[in-house]
Order: structure tokens, then C-alpha cells, then sequence
């Protein structure tokens, strides 16, 4: 008897997987659905679910497919993705594997395109408050573009024939292709360090979203508004936007429209000059006219024609007050004196001296204390009397003390 083969779990999902793999159109196939669950993974892998109405598919892309997409993938995104279906055998859960994938109804970079404005956008770099405005007459103008190009040939015949006296410094510069971006960055670079020109012009002409591509990269975006030099864009025709239109300072249709708008023609800043002209000697012929006019009227005045009549005026008046100011201060001194005198007199009635030289005597105990009252001294007792003229040193021999008007004697 024949026994049956065991096969492990990892046998059948191996078998399987190269099944799906080795299928003619499993192989290889394109998927339209709608993208759902989709998640960044921090090493760089897409993870997504593409779906319809009738189910739902798994799907996964590769870091280094992830990184050729021009655009990132969102929910509820319509798109076709190519790749091949095959298991993973961890989980024995068959998936597609995406190596591309392209929005359905609107082309990739379209979809790229309209991502990276809308980023940008809000982040300000399209905000009017960060332009800068372009000056009037330059002296120096810097071109980034390529020196091979119809854009630079037609820059430089509008500004010769605007304003001869313009200097236009060429930065060549790749305009398409894959390391146009690049050099477009290290280009504004350059400009910026020499730091002569006084607006940079960076475009190029025509040509079809692929060709113009280098102009909406993120980087190129970035560099144009930290320039600290204007920027004019002048990518491709009037039709044709790019991100770096926003960005720009000034958005010129056309590299030819760009040079118009960086310079004044010559005549016009001659025309510009001679008005400026006639209207300064207008403005000074009137300000003389004004000048005589206000001379005459200082010269008509008393003060110029008898300059010495006022100062007689005003020494009069310098005696005047000087004479006002002298009583005032006689009569001040007086009034000072007399209450000088008052108060003396007060201060000499009300002094002891002025008492005792009426004939009254002021007594002090031999312990320094004044005496006002008979009570305050006993028999015996050294008393110094104080007189107008001197003191006279004496012991009491008795005392007598009055009592509401009697007299009482005490030995």
C-alpha cells in the first residue's frame, strides 16, 4: 500500500507562489481599480488596496519602484498599475506587486503637478506679500537658460535694441531632461553669489509638460523664492504654466515678453529725463520767484529800513525793567527789615533776661532743677539765685508757703 505525501505549509505556498508567478497572464498584467488603505511605509514600500465594485485587491510596490513615481498615490485615486501577482509565503496571502502605476483620466504629471502646487501654496511661496518688484532700469540683467537656445537669441536682441547700455550676463544652463533641475538650482546659485545682476531671467521656449518637467521640480520651486535677486519666469508660450511661474516674482508668457518687461527703452528714459528736467527748472524758477518775493517784503519792513530804531526800542525797555526791578527790590529789603524788627522785639520780650532786669530772680537747686514752688526746697538746702547781671550762692534759712491767699509760717 502507497502512502500519501505529507507537504508542509511552506511547500504548498512555495508550489503556489510559483504558480502565479509562471501564469502567462498573472505574470504580467495591467489592473484598473481604486486605490484604498494606502500606507507610506517609513522604508520607502507603498502598501495599498486596489478595489472595485466587485472586490478588492492587495497590493504592494517596492522602494525602488516607489521612488520613479513622479507623484504620490492617495485614496479613493482611479489608477491602472502594472506589476504581477504572486504570494507571500509568511502569510500565504497572494498579492499584486506594483512596478507602475498611472492615474486614470489625467496624465501623471498632471497629477504630480497639481500635487506639488497645491503643496507649495500652502505653504505660502505663491503668497503676493513675498514678490519682490522688479526694478524699472537695470544695469545688469543675468539669464538662466541654454546658450543654444531661440529664448537667449531673442533676450538679447530686445534688450539691445530697448537699452544698449543694459549688460546681459548668459548663465548656461541645462532647460530639459534629468539633470536640468539640478542645474537650474545651482545656477540661481551662482547668480546669487556674483551679485551683480539686479533681476535674473530663467526660462526657456516652447516645447510639450516632458520637456518643460524641470521647471515644476520642487527643488527649482524652492531656489527661485530664496533667491534674493527678482525673478522673471519666461517658460515655454502664453499657454504653458509651470510651478516656477507661481514662485517667480513676475511670470513673463514668452522669454522675449521677459526682456521687455526688465527694461525701459532708451527713448522712453530720455523722454523720462528731459520732463524731469523741464519740471526741475519750473520747480527752482518758481522757489527763486517765491525767494525775491519774501527778500522784498523783509526789505520793505521798518526793522531793515532803521535796524537801529529797535534796539534803541528794546534798550529802553531793558531800562525800564531794570528800574521796575530795583523798587521792587527796595521795597522787598523793607518789608524784610521791618519783619525782622517785629520779630526781635517779640523774642527780647519773651526772654528770661528781659524779665529779670525788672527786678525778679530765678532759683536752681543745687541738683540743677529750677524752682518754681516753695514745696520743692527744704530748710537747709543750697540755693543758687540767678540775677541780671550775675548769681548769688545761698542756704535757705527758712521758707514760708502762701495758701489761698494766707500766709502760713513754717520753721
Amino acid at each position: 500500500m502507497i502512502e500519501p505525501k505529507i507537504f508542509t505549509v511552506g511547500q504548498i505556498n512555495r508550489y503556489i507562489r510559483n504558480l502565479l508567478e509562471n501564469d502567462f497572464i498573472l505574470s504580467s498584467l495591467l489592473v484598473k481599480g481604486e486605490i484604498s488603505n494606502f500606507k507610506a511605509h517609513s522604508s520607502g514600500h507603498l502598501y495599498f488596496t486596489l478595489k472595485d465594485a466587485s472586490g478588492a485587491l492587495s497590493c504592494a510596490m517596492f522602494r525602488q519602484d516607489a521612488a520613479g513615481l513622479p507623484f504620490e498615490p492617495e485614496n479613493g485615486m482611479q489608477v491602472v498599475v502594472y506589476g504581477h501577482v504572486s504570494l507571500y509565503e509568511k502569510t500565504g496571502q497572494y498579492q499584486l506587486y506594483a512596478e507602475f502605476l498611472e492615474p486614470l483620466g489625467i496624465g501623471t504629471l498632471q497629477v504630480a503637478f497639481e500635487q506639488l502646487k497645491e503643496k507649495l501654496a500652502a505653504e505660502g511661496l505663491f503668497d503676493g506679500d513675498f514678490k519682490r518688484e522688479i526694478p524699472k532700469n537695470p544695469s545688469c540683467i543675468a539669464v538662466i537658460t541654454s546658450p543654444t537656445g531661440a529664448a537667449v537669441r531673442d533676450i538679447l536682441q530686445i534688450v539691445k535694441r530697448r537699452d544698449p547700455n543694459v549688460k546681459v550676463a548668459i548663465f548656461p544652463t541645462l532647460v530639459q531632461g534629468e539633470q536640468a533641475a539640478v542645474d537650474i538650482v545651482h545656477s540661481l546659485k551662482l547668480v546669487n553669489e556674483w551679485g551683480k545682476a539686479d533681476v535674473i531671467i530663467l526660462g526657456r521656449g516652447g516645447g510639450s509638460m516632458e520637456d518643460l518637467w524641470c521647471f515644476n521640480d520642487e527643488n527649482v520651486a524652492r531656489a527661485v523664492f530664496a533667491s534674493e535677486i527678482p525673478v522673471i519666469s519666461a517658460v515655454g508660450h502664453e499657454t504653458d504654466f509651470t510651478i516656477t511661474d507661481f514662485v517667480a516674482d513676475m511670470r513673463a508668457p514668452t522669454p522675449s515678453a521677459a526682456a521687455e518687461l526688465a527694461t525701459t527703452p532708451l527713448t522712453e528714459r530720455r523722454e523720462a529725463f528731459h520732463r524731469l528736467e523741464l519740471r526741475l527748472e519750473r520747480d527752482v524758477s518758481a522757489l527763486l520767484t517765491s525767494c525775491r518775493r519774501r527778500l522784498d517784503l523783509l526789505k520793505s519792513r521798518p526793522v531793515m529800513e532803521r535796524p537801529l530804531e529797535r534796539i534803541y526800542r528794546t534798550m529802553m525797555d531793558v531800562e525800564e525793567t531794570q528800574q521796575r526791578l530795583d523798587k521792587e527790590m527796595t521795597n522787598r529789603l523793607m518789608q524784610r527789615a521791618e519783619r525782622w524788627q517785629y520779630l526781635t522785639n517779640r523774642l527780647e520780650a519773651a526772654s528770661p533776661l528781659a524779665v529779670m532786669s525788672r527786678g525778679y530772680v530765678m532759683a536752681v537747686a543745687s541738683s540743677g532743677k529750677l524752682l518754681t514752688s516753695v514745696k520743692q526746697a527744704e530748710v537747709g538746702d543750697r540755693v543758687t539765685l540767678h540775677l541780671q547781671d550775675g548769681k548769688i550762692e545761698t542756704n535757705i534759712q527758712e521758707k514760708e508757703v502762701f495758701t489761698h491767699g494766707e500766709e502760713e509760717s513754717h520753721l
